[in-house]
């Protein structure tokens, strides 16, 4: 089964969906296992804690038989969940595992200890947490409120927060994430450089070359064409022929500018796209009629003419061939504050909008046969070449396309 070149360029740019589908899909996976085992862990801390209010309200509520070796133990076990122990007036009667903003001298000092920056801290911190309302209520609706009795209806409640670990890891799979966008964004750059430079010395290359090659049958066509003049040819055919010569050397010229940095020079836009079209004119089918809608001021612009020309030549062919070679194709100036700018509307087949920054891509084609590089062509000419913009304004499946292009105004 053969596929046409814009169909192979659908395929590759589905491909790259699909890569882009499964790696969302991975990244998604990822979070979810990683949130997965965050969540077992705070379980896992909630069951302790637990443990640990169960032990306090068993130390509480003490006999002489109380094995205290074990519940110490099981308290003292606790040294990394933070936790504080309040009465029901939000009065904290003990702490554990917070590290205070003020250092104390004591490693393990109570309460009443503490300094009044390290108090009012605590105190502000178990009261942000309860949000002002009773703590019997939280205890039955926040997990991270726990009631135990240590009297008979007498209460005190248990506020632990995460232990430090525990909001290590909920932030790891993200800070991990983060890092590997970066570096794949890093690795993406390097690569689309990379791509871009060695798409320059190609072109360069390539155009140099041709350009190079042309050299030699141009030169020799301008002797046998002054040879045929000498030999009493008829003038008709031999100034057609010199049109032609002139023309190769047109296009010579502007191969070898690719790759360097052109000249430009102070041109006004109407004058321009008439004299780039003029040679159109006599070399389309008599069914294509050009228009030219130009602006009653003519707007200043640098350009190097040879290369503006290949522009506005490229668009006109693609637009002929986009209308079959019959239809009208019009030509429009005008300036937008710092903007002056070239639009070429053809009535032909229209470009879907998925389609409309492909078409500049190198190889993306609907053609049976061409290589899909004016575009691209057109597009550095303009962007690299001029400092310009050049983009689908506007096209309709069945109706036409509208080009424009954008230069910095003098």
């Amino acid at each position: 089964m053969k596929f046409n070149k814009a169909e192979i360029y659908e395929r590759r740019r589905t491909g790259k969906l699909i890569f882009l589908g499964v790696s969302a899909i991975a990244i998604i996976l990822f979070l979810l296992v990683s949130n997965s085992l965050v969540k077992e862990l705070a379980q896992q801390e909630r069951e302790r804690m637990k443990i640990w209010a169960s032990a306090t309200e068993k130390l509480a509520k003490a006999n002489i038989d109380t094995d205290f070796d074990f519940l110490l133990a099981i308290i003292s076990q606790n040294n990394s969940i933070p936790v504080l122990v309040a009465d029901e007036d939000y009065s904290i009667i003990d702490f554990r595992n917070f590290r205070l903003p003020e250092k104390e001298k004591s490693e393990r000092p109570v309460f009443e200890e503490l300094s009044e920056r390290n108090r009012n801290w605590l105190n502000s911190r178990l009261r942000e947490a309860g949000k002002g309302l009773p703590l019997r209520k939280l205890s039955e609706t926040d997990p991270h409120f726990i009631r135990v009795e240590v009297y008979h209806n007498t209460y005190q409640y248990i506020y632990y927060e995460d232990s430090i670990l525990l909001k290590r890891l909920s932030l790891y799979p993200y800070i991990q994430l983060g890092v590997m966008i970066i570096l794949a964004v890093i690795i993406y750059f390097a690569v689309v450089y990379t791509k871009k430079a060695e798409q320059n010395r190609v072109w360069a290359g390539l155009s140099k070359e041709t350009a190079h090659q042309l050299g030699t049958p141009i030169s020799s066509l301008m002797a046998w064409n002054e040879i045929l003049k000498a030999s009493g040819s008829e003038r008709e055919i031999t100034d057609e022929i010199e049109k032609d010569i002139n023309r190769l050397t047109v296009i010579a010229e502007r191969f070898s500018k690719i790759g360097s940095r052109p000249e430009l020079v102070l041109e006004y836009v109407n004058e321009a796209a008439e004299r780039s079209l003029k040679y159109m004119k006599s070399r389309v089918s008599e069914k294509v009629e050009i228009r030219m809608d130009m602006d009653a001021d003519d707007h200043g612009v640098l350009l190097s003419p040879p290369l503006f020309d290949w522009v506005m030549e490229n668009l006109t062919k693609n637009a002929v061939d986009a209308m079959g070679g019959e239809g009208i194709i019009t030509i429009t100036t005008g300036k937008d504050k710092e903007k002056v700018w070239i639009e070429v509307k053809d009535t032909g087949k229209g470009i879907a909008r998925k389609n409309f920054k492909n078409i500049f891509s190198p190889g993306y084609t609907t053609k049976k046969r061409g290589w899909g590089l004016g575009l691209t062509l057109v597009k550095r000419i303009i962007e690299d070449y001029h400092g310009g913009r050049i983009f689908v304004k506007e096209s309709e499946i069945g109706k036409g396309t509208t080009f424009r292009i954008e230069f910095p105004s003098v």
